[in-house]
């Protein structure tokens, strides 16, 4: 993945989930993100970060 940011609805596509788990993430500190004047956005790279844990859980 590149160095791009997300936005909220972009992740939530990508990951395949709602708005209400994707901000439990963010909350739980499970999916990284940062907030640029206050949007939200998550890095491209802390997605793949997160999906690498899920695969490592998972096995």
């Amino acid at each position: 993945m590149s160095d791009e940011l997300l936005t909220v609805p972009e992740a939530m596509a990508k990951l395949k989930l709602g708005r209400t788990k994707v901000y439990d993430l963010i909350r739980t500190r499970r999916l990284a993100s940062i907030k640029v004047d206050g949007c939200r956005r998550i890095p491209a790279t802390a997605l793949g970060n997160f999906i690498a844990a899920q695969m490592g859980e998972a096995a």
